[in-house]
């Protein structure tokens, strides 16, 4: 009984579960060597070492570094590549769901949001984190600073973590509340230059959420209400023309995966999408072969 509850909870969370070991386990590993002596990773998001061998930076840090005027060295430019390359191919706010540790702070304001019945949102426009995202450089070109760190939540809540919060708790605690109390998905979805940047990236990515089940969909909203992006589905799954691509192109997609997760029709699945050709949604099945189970 236990066995078959707990292979029904996985199979209902299962990249949530996988989302939230990735995040907690990135954690550990940059806390392991300050903490306990344990140095797999050196550093921390903006820019670490692994191993002491594979040196990666952060793409937008080393970005606003440039535009500073800093001088970067060849290890750092190596790193930005790398770092960029990946998430190219699986797709950049990969970096958002998999990654960030604010989004651990976003998902819970968001839950507990739910569970208390706060319904009513500031009407915030996307757009505003596009203009945050766009100011970052100038002011990082007028004061020869990387301008986004010195606010960055990310990489206060990750220091914190390790030399004690001081301050960064006052940072964290006003995300928190701003995505309790003020709007859904207020800071990732609205504010956040960090995902602006990734978002960038992810349109040319090959790993895609693809609505290959789409004829099968009953039209419960489960995804929508789930998906911290949910503009990004309608195009794949609800297309004006039948032939489009069931594939969620969107940069936006934070490949989250709690669509596929909620879905009992199983409409989603994780793809990869080729270079020259989209795929197709599966043919819904026939009455006759519905009957006989199939």
């Amino acid at each position: 009984m236990l066995k078959r509850i707990a292979t029904g909870v996985w199979r209902r969370n299962r990249w949530l579960l996988s989302r939230r070991a990735s995040q907690l386990g990135l954690l550990l590993l940059f806390m392991a060597g300050p903490l306990w002596g344990v140095w797999i990773v050196k550093g921390n998001l903006a820019s670490s070492t692994v191993l002491g061998v594979v040196s990666l930076t952060d793409p937008y840090i080393y970005l606003q570094s440039l535009v500073a005027g800093h001088r970067v060295g060849i290890t750092a430019t190596v790193g930005a590549v790398t770092v960029a390359v990946f998430y190219l191919l699986v797709g950049g706010r990969v970096y958002c769901s998999w990654v960030c540790p604010v989004n651990l702070v976003t998902d819970f304001a968001c839950w507990l949001r739910g569970k208390l019945g706060l319904s009513a949102s500031l009407p915030l426009k996307k757009s505003a984190r596009y203009w945050i995202f766009a100011m970052t450089l100038p002011v990082s070109f007028a004061t020869a600073t990387i301008a986004w760190e010195a606010i960055n939540p990310i990489t206060m809540l990750q220091r914190g973590l390790v030399f004690g919060m001081g301050l960064a708790w006052l940072v964290v605690l006003a995300v928190f509340l701003l995505d309790l109390l003020i709007s859904r998905r207020a800071w990732c979805g609205h504010l956040c230059p960090v995902g602006v940047f990734y978002g960038f990236l992810g349109k040319a990515a090959r790993l895609r959420v693809n609505a290959v089940g789409r004829t099968d969909c009953v039209d419960c909203g489960d995804c929508f209400r789930v998906c911290p992006e949910p503009q990004v589905i309608m195009p794949a799954l609800k297309p004006k023309d039948e032939r489009a691509t069931s594939l969620i192109l969107s940069g936006d997609c934070t490949n989250c995966g709690r669509c596929v997760d909620v879905c009992g029709e199983r409409v989603f699945k994780f793809a990869v999408k080729r270079w020259d050709v989209n795929i197709p949604p599966r043919r819904k099945p026939s009455p006759a072969r519905r009957r006989c189970g199939q």
